[in-house]
């Protein structure tokens, strides 16, 4: 039985439209206590090389639910400006998901690893370990 009083939280984001790490793409952190309660930001970061965001911050205790943001748009544009300088836009080139927001809940002294499968018009989570 685990003795820690808060859960904790780690993601990383795979696009599944090249087969590689999404790398740059901003993260922003979110909790409250309750379902009721307001939601306190707490700060976030940003994907590194391998996809994954290894600085969000710990979780306060008697937190109940978590929301990331995954600031998806920038992400895009880039990724679309520089497959356009190799071949002409066959796309639209508007983006479809320009943030993706997940929220899920938690127990103390579990840790909740949710990775993000991202493409541009589609994308899955799932809890990981």
């Amino acid at each position: 039985m685990s003795t820690q009083t808060t859960a904790s939280v780690s993601t990383h984001i795979l696009d599944t439209s090249a087969g590689r790490p999404a790398e740059g793409v901003a993260i922003r952190l979110a909790a409250r206590s309750g379902g009721d309660a307001e939601w306190t930001e707490l700060g976030g970061g940003a994907t590194d090389a391998d996809g994954r965001c290894k600085n969000l911050p710990a979780l306060p205790e008697g937190t109940t639910h978590v929301r990331l943001d995954f600031e998806t748009e920038a992400y895009f544009v880039k990724k679309q400006a520089e497959a356009q300088q190799d071949a002409p836009a066959t796309r639209d080139s508007g983006v479809f998901f320009p943030e993706v927001a997940i929220t899920f809940a938690v127990v103390p002294g579990e840790h909740y690893h949710v990775p993000l499968l991202l493409n541009p018009f589609g994308y899955s989570v799932y809890r990981g370990s």
